[in-house]
Formats: C-alpha cells, structure tokens, sequence
C-alpha cells in the first residue's frame, strides 16, 4: 500500500495551566488520522474541541506532548526551523481571516512573489507566475497592482488560496477557511478548492465547525469531539447517517427553512445533549 502523505499517530497537544503550579491542560488525547495524496479530510467540531491544535501542530506552530505527525513519511513532529522552511513546498496554509494574513502595505503581487523570489525565482518568473495563479482563481487582470483592501472578504481569501498554491504544495491545512465569508460567497470559494484539486492533484486538510460545509469539499470525514475523534468514515455517511451522538448533534444544529422542521430539530438536539450530559454524570 501507498504511505499516506499525512499521517497523525497518537498526538498529544497539551498547553501551560493557568496559575502558578497549575496542572498542563491536554488539549489532544492521541489523536491518530492520515491523509492520502489528492484527498480532502475533512475535521469537524465545535469550538474548543481540538480541531484547530490538530492544524497547528502539521504546521509546528504548536508544541507536542506525545505521537507523531509524518509528512511523506518523514517524523516532523519535532521539526526545526529550518526544516520547517523545507517543508513550506510540500505544506501550505488558508486561515480563516484572510485580511489579517495579507499585509496591508504591499501590493498582491509583491505579497503572492516575495515567497517565489526567497526561494530562487527570478523577479519576471515570479511575477508570471503570480499571474497565473491570480487567474485560477478567479481574480482581476489587474489584482497584482492592488492592496489587499480593495478587495472583498472572498477576493481576499481568493489571494490567500493562490498564495498557499504558488510553491506547488503537495498539502494545504484549510482551518475554518470560509466560516468568515456569505453563504454565496462560501459556496463560491467551496468549488474553487474542489476545482483547483481536481486540476493539481493537492490534498487538503479542511478544518470547519460546519457539518455542511465539510460535506461540500471532503472524501473522509472525522469528528472531534473534546480532544478525541468520536467518529470517521466516508463523507456521505458521516455527514447524513451519524453513528456517535455528538456528530448527530453537530447535524442537527444546522439550520433548515421549515421553522416546524427547525423546531423538531432543537428539540432533538436537546434530547442529545441532556442524555449525554446524563451519562457524564453517572460516570
């Protein structure tokens, strides 16, 4: 069988207790997943399940306690820095604020060329390059000689995805890339990422709260759930015919246009949520 490009075993993330002598707070309790070459896996939780430290720690941006991430087969769990570096052409990133990761004094173009030049691209082939990519995604003749603020929320997170494209990763970590944006415009941004994979061939690892959302982009699916995976499988079935509480729950909280179905919906998801609260009780 074909290592997978991403695989997570056994991860522990834990972060420093608040007050003196205060107890580390573990954050991920050996969480293991791999992603395959081309694939989307999507992760899905609710906010302060773990879902975000799984992303951190592929891009080393967060200290380990335990397990290991492989990237093409290589422990990179302890990467240094330079290493690291190495890395940025097989591993890339979308953030969920695109505004906040473009610096607002430079020109898109300068932004999108600079990483090209540090890497040894010439000036003229950066610049064409850039316009290649600003072209696959959707974006103006004239975006390169433009500021970051004179563009819309999905024109932005456009830029972003064309700046995390332009080293030719092999792995893009998506965390919460579209939970900022309109639902037209989500939508918009969601066919983009399938689009661009089906023509380059990279993998994401797409980080999101919404079960819907996730759904749209993904192969596989796994559910996090208080620093656990609760639930993996296809994103066909997880995403329409959970097995685990929880996941049922994220299901539920979905909106739908039918207020009786709405209500019917709430309903069930308290139901869930006071059994499962039930259960803790008497453990």
């Amino acid at each position: 069988m074909t290592a997978p490009l991403l695989d997570i075993d056994g991860l522990r993330v834990a972060y420093p207790g608040r007050g003196f002598r205060a107890r580390p707070l573990e954050v991920l309790h050996g969480v293991s997943l791999t992603v395959a070459e081309g694939e989307t896996l999507g992760v899905v939780g609710e906010s302060g399940s773990g879902k975000t430290t799984i992303g951190r720690a592929v891009l080393g941006l967060v200290k380990t306690s335990g397990g290991r991430v492989r990237i093409r087969g290589r422990d990179v769990t302890h990467a240094s820095a330079k290493e690291r570096r190495a890395l940025a052409r097989d591993v890339q990133v979308v953030f969920q604020d695109p505004y906040t990761s473009l610096n607002p004094s430079l020109t898109i173009g300068d932004i999108l060329s600079e990483p090209l030049v540090v890497q040894g691209a010439s000036t003229k082939d950066a610049r064409e390059r850039v316009r290649s990519l600003l072209d696959q995604v959707g974006l103006p003749e004239d975006a390169p000689e433009r500021l970051p603020r004179e563009f819309s929320g999905g024109q932005r997170q456009r830029v972003a995805i064309a700046r995390a494209l332009a080293p030719e990763p092999r792995l893009i970590v998506c965390d919460e890339p579209v939970s900022a944006l309109d639902l037209s415009t989500q939508a918009r941004v969601l066919d983009l990422f399938i689009d661009i994979q089906r023509r380059t061939g990279v993998a994401y690892l797409f980080i999101s709260h919404d079960l819907a959302v996730v759904r749209h982009v993904s192969h596989r699916v796994c559910v996090v759930y208080r620093g656990d995976i609760v639930e993996t499988g296809p994103a066909t079935a997880v995403t329409s015919e959970p097995d685990h509480p929880y996941t049922r729950r994220l299901l539920l909280a979905a909106p739908v246009a039918d207020p009786d179905e709405q209500e019917r919906r709430r309903a069930e998801r308290r139901r869930l949520q006071d059994t499962e609260l039930g259960q803790g009780a008497h453990r």
